[in-house]
């Protein structure tokens, strides 16, 4: 399947009224931080089985689709980047990851970021040195600092804590409430592995982080322990 018959394909699919729910989910509106995204209306299911279909495209037919200004194209070119880079050696995934960067201003929304960042990004800097992250922690691209502290989901499946909490406390007083979510989410996956190391982290930080962030991270606490950071008490 060619580019072009993959967008047409996409094109077939499209559902107005799924597209218009989503423009207003993904905040598409002017100063909101998906302002302008444009949506076919194609359930990620089926996204997934037509990258399956398309799985050939070479890397310059998928930047294709990447640069498009269409959020389901550029979401099967991420799709596509993770399966190539998840198939290849390590030239290939190094080839990828490298491309990935290098276009991240396509990568501009939280569910783009999410499906890619971890899978990439992360998988990539496992065993290598992690500069990059924080370099992009204080980008002033809202997709970067989430790809940032996203890409470190990766190492905390492999019980690496170090870069997600150093992360996390760069990003403690991100003004965007996308970054406070993600960096909860975060330190809540640190805690499902190991809860002293992230509790030494909210001690630390909980009186003065944002809101959003601190109910992401206490979510699955003891009731009685999540209300003493709720107010303050602990």
């Amino acid at each position: 399947m060619e580019v072009e018959e993959v967008m047409r394909k996409l094109k077939s699919l499209e559902n107005r009224k799924r597209a218009l729910h989503s423009q207003r989910f993904f905040k598409t509106g002017p100063g909101e931080y998906g302002e302008g995204d444009l949506f076919l209306g194609i359930p990620v299911p089926e996204l997934r089985r037509v990258a399956k279909q398309c799985a050939s495209l070479s890397l310059r037919e998928i930047r294709q689709l990447l640069a498009s200004p269409l959020h389901e194209e550029r979401l099967v070119a991420l799709l596509l980047l993770v399966a190539h880079f998840q198939q290849g050696d390590e030239g290939e995934r190094e080839r990828i990851y490298s491309f990935y960067l290098q276009h991240t201003r396509f990568v501009n929304n939280w569910d783009l970021v999410d499906l890619s960042a971890v899978k990439i990004v992360g998988a990539f800097l496992f065993n290598k040195e992690r500069e990059i992250l924080f370099e992009m922690a204080s980008s002033s691209s809202l997709w970067e600092r989430r790809i940032a502290i996203m890409a470190t989901f990766f190492f905390i499946k492999e019980n690496d804590f170090s870069d997600a909490l150093k992360i996390g406390a760069l990003l403690l007083h991100d003004e965007e409430d996308l970054i406070h979510k993600a960096v909860g989410w975060m330190l809540r996956e640190v805690g499902k592995r190991h809860r002293p190391t992230e509790e030494r982290f909210l001690k630390e930080h909980y009186r003065t982080m944002p809101r959003t962030m601190l109910r992401y991270a206490i979510e699955h606490f003891p009731e009685e322990r999540r209300q003493g950071y709720l107010k303050g008490t602990l």
